[in-house]
């Protein structure tokens, strides 16, 4: 079942969130949820929250956050493939471009794995449900909860039966050549009675890839990476069967995810009273390629990428644990998590048109190409006490501190094969570029929340939270094929010489974010609420080189430098505002349920994506006012006790409401290395989400007797159209809406389902995201009049795509 609700807490609800272990429901249509930092049943959750239980979980086949936004209201995630968890937005609060890349790092949303933020998505194996707290959440959560929070709740080791749970997926996948699987396993073991139990869950993926590269270049420097060149366009192309065969060589399904992940934990209870929890979880996943086409260019079809290389991807990561729970003396619940995450990353991209862009001058070289190699590493300590009230009487609270540092640290090397010797540059190894940087954020909170029953029907809350923040950074950058790079790192050497390396000075803030809620239950099947909420997101040092003083000389002797100036290092903090009004009824004996909310964000200082104006390096910067309000829906109507049919809707209308001078930046497509302003305007509508989306779905059981039963399911999801940038401004793109189909029919047990099932079943292509702008679509370059250099067409546009439709088996096993 899939439900939201924001809602009163009952005043007999003392227990903490830790003793919620199971996503079953309380009696028949009651869900436990725990978003208000105490167990509650969704009727009676104090906040508004979506939660998506583990039977939704398994019959929409969600494997992870990406499939989610499509039964969850008022969210977008952009799917752009297994390389990245894809950006999730709530609310409409986003103000970046969408990408072809995806991204790894939510920071207008917290997101958590039971008590621990993250800076990565797990594999939803053996969750109880998700919970998806729409509105700002900086009261109890904090940590850039600026839009909402996603909570992962895990099932727990339990101490009184050992089980086991198989899973296993199978499928065939159109315009793919190789099939696809998943296989998973959840294990309780019971150790010591009543004292220390185990719980393992492990999954494998191996996710069938659609995207071809059928033009990696065969020799890097010597194979031409466009064999037929013309100024128009149209007539360029990637050669007859003759010339790709010399140059090129073909991978299929590159985009195919191999993603092992494993969670285990160990349960050690003294009594009742007293519990420790201890958790560690690893994720490993690696692809050869991005989920995009290029729209077409040079001739290329639907589920052709004619990138020049291959693009592996591997993310590397691990999450270490403690919780420990107490209860004082039944006065009050103490909560104490400390967890270290990190995470890896490793990739390598097509780095051709970037350097095209850039006005260099490389097309005079007609085998000209280039790559990069990227590393990105994330740290991140945590420490949560926490205190939560379980007296019982008509005050409740919540009290708290919360301290967490996050160290971040990549690394960046382009290389231009063939070019120094073309050039006559005695840099063998082609290195182009190279930088690094290394920040660090550290924050300090202290919370507490109160809820009056001033009656049995009405209760009133409000929240308060202090934080304080500092971050540093540090980073260096060279350009060695260039006459003062190639002294300052002569090969084969990859250094930083000193006076190349910039440490600005560090940067703090704090300040106050709060929330007041309250909520009237008329009845035990009609509730209304109300609430007011605050959130932030933390400022910081942008993860670009500063620019140094032989910057500085360069910039003055009319070169190209690649580094921030003063203005371009730091950012501050941007806040939310929300207003909500909800209700929440169930009608004739509960066969119809419905929760149907409205919302109001203000949104000021917005974090921005912008570019340097040396090197159009990307940065953040702070930018105007937005504003984004709409509804949210979602029903279950029990047609028949065998036939339900659910379904979700969601409008959000988000847009600027000040006018912001130079927020858009694209580089000019002439010579140079100018770069082409653009203003967002008031009612420029914001990027990345859309503004209508719903789904329907019904499931029809029929019972065999015995506990034995057929049940088919069918779900149809609508996702509204996305601008790819604020506005449209700058060459953005709207990407257009579109429907999709999944059914199943499975026949369930008491110990085991097995069924078949259909994803998009209609093939429906879609585009979900893009890759820069429409500027470079079908953009040609040219060498400052060289002939040799005429008509290569860019490739920087990028279209990210749906995955086409899977047909299989699935089964599921239960002792």
């Amino acid at each position: 079942m899939l439900a939201g609700v924001a809602a009163m807490p009952a005043a007999a609800q003392t227990t903490t969130e830790t003793a919620v272990t199971t996503s079953e429901p309380v009696g028949s249509d009651e869900i436990v949820v725990t978003g208000s930092r105490r167990s509650t049943t969704l009727q009676d959750a104090p906040i508004n929250i979506n939660a998506v239980t583990a039977d939704t979980l398994a019959r929409a086949r969600i494997d992870d956050v990406r499939s989610l936004a499509a039964f969850t209201p008022g969210m977008t995630v952009v799917d752009t493939g297994p390389a990245s968890t894809g950006t999730i937005v709530l609310r409409g609060i986003n103000s970046g471009d969408t990408s072809s890349d995806g991204n790894n790092a939510n920071n207008t949303i917290g997101v958590y794995l039971g008590e621990v933020p993250l800076y990565l998505d797990f594999k939803l194996i053996d969750i109880a449900r998700v919970e998806v707290l729409q509105g700002p959440q900086g009261t109890l959560y904090g940590l850039g909860t600026l839009a909402g929070a996603v909570r992962y709740i895990p099932n727990r080791p339990t101490t009184d039966r050992f089980s086991i749970d198989v899973h296993g997926r199978g499928y065939a996948q159109s315009h793919s050549e190789n099939p696809g699987g998943v296989g998973d396993v959840a294990i309780n073991v019971p150790i010591l009675e009543d004292h220390i139990a185990f719980r393992t869950s492990t999954g494998y993926y191996r996710n069938a890839g659609f995207i071809d590269y059928n033009n990696i270049l065969q020799q890097p420097g010597v194979s031409d990476p466009q064999p037929v060149r013309s100024a128009d366009a149209n007539a360029a192309s990637l050669g007859t069967a003759a010339q790709q065969a010399a140059n090129f060589r073909r991978e299929k399904d590159l985009n195919y995810e191999r993603t092992f992940t494993t969670r285990n934990q160990l349960l050690l209870e003294y009594n009742p009273d007293l519990k420790l929890y201890l958790t560690y979880a690893h994720q490993q996943t690696k692809t050869g390629g991005r989920q995009a086409n290029i729209a077409g260019v040079l001739g290329t079809g639907r589920y052709e990428a004619p990138f020049r290389y291959e693009e592996p991807y591997r993310r590397n990561a691990n999450l270490y644990a403690a919780e420990l729970n107490v209860n004082v003396f039944d006065f009050a619940q103490l909560v104490s998590t400390t967890a270290y995450t990190e995470q890896k990353n490793r990739d390598v991209g097509d780095n051709t048109d970037l350097l095209l862009d850039l006005d260099y001058g490389y097309e005079a070289f007609p085998e000209f190409s280039s790559f990069a190699n990227n590393q990105q590493r994330y740290k991140q300590f945590n420490e949560e006490i926490r205190l939560v009230s379980s007296h019982g009487g008509p005050f409740n609270w919540v009290l708290g501190g919360f301290y967490n540092r996050q160290k971040f640290h990549s690394d960046r090397q382009e290389y231009v094969p063939g070019f120094a010797g073309f050039a006559g540059v005695n840099r063998p190894d082609d290195l182009e570029y190279i930088s690094f940087v290394d920040t660090k954020t550290t924050e300090k909170a202290v919370y507490g929340e109160g809820t009056l029953h001033i009656t049995e029907a009405w209760q009133v809350t409000g929240g308060l939270r202090y934080y304080k923040y500092d971050a540093e950074a540090r980073g260096g950058s060279d350009l060695p094929l260039l006459s003062g790079g190639l002294r300052r790192t002569p090969f084969p050497l990859i250094q930083f010489a000193p006076e190349r390396i910039a440490s600005p000075d560090p940067v703090s803030a704090d300040g106050f974010v709060w929330k007041a809620n309250t909520s009237y239950k008329f009845s035990n099947d009609l509730l209304v609420y109300g609430t007011y909420s605050t959130g932030y997101r933390v400022g910081g040092v942008n993860r670009v080189p500063a620019c140094t003083p032989s910057d500085y000389a360069a910039i003055a002797a009319g070169s190209q430098a690649l580094c921030a100036l003063p203005d371009e290092i730091t950012f501050s903090p941007d806040k939310t505002r929300n207003m909500e009004v909800g209700v929440r009824a169930a009608l004739f004996d509960k066969r119809i349920q419905f929760t149907l909310a409205g919302f109001r964000v203000n949104w000021n200082g917005i974090q921005v994506p912008s570019t340097t104006i040396n090197g159009a390096i990307g940065i953040t910067k702070n930018g105007s006012k937005a504003r984004s309000q709409g509804i949210e829906f979602s029903t279950t109507v029990r047609v028949t006790p065998e036939f339900v049919v659910q379904g979700t809707y969601s409008y959000v209308d988000a847009k600027l409401t000040r006018r912001a001078p130079a927020l858009v930046v694209v580089q000019d497509p002439g010579p140079g290395f100018d770069t082409n302003l653009f203003d967002g305007e008031p009612g420029d509508r914001l990027p990345g989400s859309t503004k209508n989306s719903g789904s329907i779905q019904g499931t029809y059981t029929h019972p065999l007797g015995d506990g034995r039963s057929i049940e088919a399911n069918w779900a149809t999801t609508y996702t509204g159209s996305v601008f790819s940038r604020v506005g449209l401004r700058g060459f953005g793109t709207r990407i257009p809406s579109y429907v999709m189909h999944r059914a199943a029919v499975t026949y369930r047990t008491d110990a085991f389902d097995v069924g078949l099932f259909a994803d998009n079943i209609f093939d429906k292509y879609a585009v979900t995201s893009v890759g820069n702008d429409r500027s470079s679509l079908n953009r040609v370059r040219d060498a400052f009049g060289s002939v040799a250099g005429q008509g290569v067409v860019e490739r920087f546009y990028a279209q990210s795509v749906l995955t086409p439709r899977r047909v299989g088996v699935e089964f599921r096993y239960h002792y």
